[in-house]
Formats: C-alpha cells, sequence, structure tokens
C-alpha cells in the first residue's frame, strides 16, 4: 500500500440570498447566520484532524465558510480559481419563484436545448478538468495527511460523478451535497480508491432546502428555491 491522502471537498454554508438570486460567480453574497454557525460546526467536527492543507474558491462564501477551520488549524489557505462556481448563463436572475421563472421569462429557454453539455453553462469536461487538477494538487500538497477544498455545489457533484464514472446528466434536486457537506476523496499515491460523502451540519440545514441547487437565506420560507 502507498501513502494514504484524504482530500475533503466542502461546500460552503447557507448564503444571505433574500431575493432567491441564482448568484453563480457574483460578488457580494456572504454567509447567513445560519451558514456562519455551519462554518463553526464544520471547525469543531473536522478540527482535530489530520489536515495539513486548505485551498478555497475565491468566492466570499467560500472563504467565510473556510475561516473558522483556517483559524483552529492556524493554516493559510490558498485561493484557487481553479474550484470556484461554474459558470452560468442565469447568473443574477431572480429565481425566487422557482420553475414559474421560466413562465415569466420564457426567453431563458433558449438556453436549455442541450442537457448534456450543459447548453446553459460551462460544460461539465470542463468542471471535472479544472476540479480535479486542483485535487491533485492539493492531494500533493498534504500527502500522507488530509486538505480541505472549499468549493461549490455543481463543481463538487460534477467531480464525483467523474470519480464514479456516472453520467453527467442529472436533475439539480438529485445532488448528493447538501451546505457544508463533505466529499472525501481517498488515494493510494494518486490513486483513488474511495469516494465517501458525510453532512456535518446536516442537522442545521432547514427541510425545504436540502435539495435546493443554491442557498438563499433570508428568502420567505414559500419562495426559497
Amino acid at each position: 500500500m502507498g501513502v494514504q491522502t484524504i482530500v475533503h471537498l466542502l461546500r460552503h454554508g447557507e448564503v444571505h440570498n433574500p431575493g432567491g438570486v441564482l448568484y453563480g460567480r457574483m460578488d457580494g453574497f456572504h454567509l447567513s447566520d445560519l451558514g456562519n454557525q455551519m462554518a463553526r460546526r464544520i471547525a469543531e467536527t473536522i478540527g482535530d484532524r489530520d489536515i495539513v492543507h486548505l485551498r478555497t474558491s475565491p468566492l466570499e462564501r467560500a472563504q467565510e465558510t473556510l475561516a473558522p477551520l483556517a483559524e483552529r488549524l492556524a493554516i493559510t489557505p490558498q485561493l484557487d480559481p481553479r474550484v470556484i462556481e461554474s459558470g452560468n448563463k442565469f447568473q443574477g436572475i431572480d429565481f425566487g419563484d422557482g420553475a414559474k421563472t421560466f413562465l415569466k421569462r420564457p426567453g431563458l429557454l433558449r438556453h436549455m436545448y442541450n442537457p448534456f453539455k450543459p447548453s446553459w453553462g460551462e460544460p461539465y469536461d470542463e468542471i471535472a478538468g479544472r476540479m480535479m487538477a486542483a485535487v491533485h494538487d492539493a492531494r500533493e500538497s498534504a500527502a500522507g495527511h488530509e486538505a480541505v477544498v472549499v468549493s461549490h455545489q455543481l463543481p463538487i457533484w460534477t467531480t464525483r460523478l467523474f470519480l464514479e464514472k456516472r453520467s453527467y446528466l442529472h436533475h439539480p434536486k438529485t445532488r448528493q451535497c447538501t451546505l457544508c457537506s463533505l466529499t472525501s476523496v481517498v488515494f493510494d499515491d494518486d490513486r483513488v480508491t474511495q469516494v465517501r460523502y458525510s453532512e456535518p451540519a446536516g442537522d442545521l440545514i432547514p427541510v425545504g432546502d436540502r435539495s435546493a441547487p443554491f442557498s438563499a437565506g433570508g428568502a420567505p420560507r414559500e419562495d426559497r428555491p
């Protein structure tokens, strides 16, 4: 058996997003009070593990999620644009009404012609490629220990589909990647031997938000996406 290393892909916590905006890569979206509580839970839950390397998406919500753990471990995180949120042509659109948004703005449907690519955003192959490059860099930096990489739901889920050799085609509500969940990739040297999943902050997530493709802290319950 070679050197075992674990790279944990951590999704950020709940975002203050009362308008239900698909914020994508937009600046100015920070963790809600609940999101900060989730981030503290992560630090409490995995802060005693053999973690020697941290990296994060440059977006505020990701950096804020990692902050309590970084403080506990006294490690300065590395900003890595390769683990940023996926590109999306619907960025900035208010999806507070869910599927009704497409009825109100039928022009959006022109982006929906190819769910395999997908036609409305960054290609899945490109997401997986950049994410895996960052994962392997984290693995090398933490060789023989553990690393935490904070990213976003779709990039993490796409990476898991890639590692498990599954189809990228899926419905957003089927993603097993809740707020502040850990998708942990176990390596033997540079070979993936296992992908684990856990939800350290699962009990903090409102039931209606568990399958939401993006978080909307502060939105009225009936308006959450």
